[in-house]
């Protein structure tokens, strides 16, 4: 190799430095390990507890299953996302926390509305008592 292909090889390994801080996230083998099997844990755990018929009141159960989920997401964000407040000046926290905060308005208006459908727009049930609905006469025009 010539020693001016080995300036520029060196020259343009600065300039990479200077382009690029290499202040990323950066996890070591334990700590993909420990989220591993964090999430193995958080996946067994719900997959026992519907397969067992553990919890048998619905409600209960997706509040616990739905628990477990969100558990495991913090997991997977922290573990292998490597969020935490001190990458790039916490603004990938900072977004994160505002997609979070948009999706969970977006799901209660969800709910909120097909709640409401299902309330307000649902036919009446007709009971016996109740006098039949007269139609209005239809109109011929010659």
């Amino acid at each position: 190799m010539s020693a001016a292909a080995h300036n520029h090889a060196g020259h343009h390994h600065d300039d990479h430095s200077h382009d690029h801080h290499d202040d990323g996230p950066h996890s070591t083998f334990s700590g993909y390990m420990t989220g591993f099997i964090l999430s193995i844990i958080l996946t067994a755990i719900p997959f026992w507890l519907v397969m067992a018929d553990v919890i048998t009141n619905k409600k209960t159960a997706v509040l616990v299953l739905g628990a477990f989920a969100v558990v495991q997401i913090v997991v997977h964000m922290i573990c292998f996302l490597h969020m935490n407040g001190k990458i790039e000046g916490g603004w990938t926290l900072l977004s994160t926390i505002f997609t979070i905060i948009f999706v969970a308005i977006g799901i209660a208006g969800t709910l909120w509305v097909m709640f409401h459908m299902n309330t307000n727009m649902m036919p009446q049930h007709v009971s016996p008592e109740a006098p039949p609905a007269q139609s209005a006469p239809a109109t011929h025009t010659p």
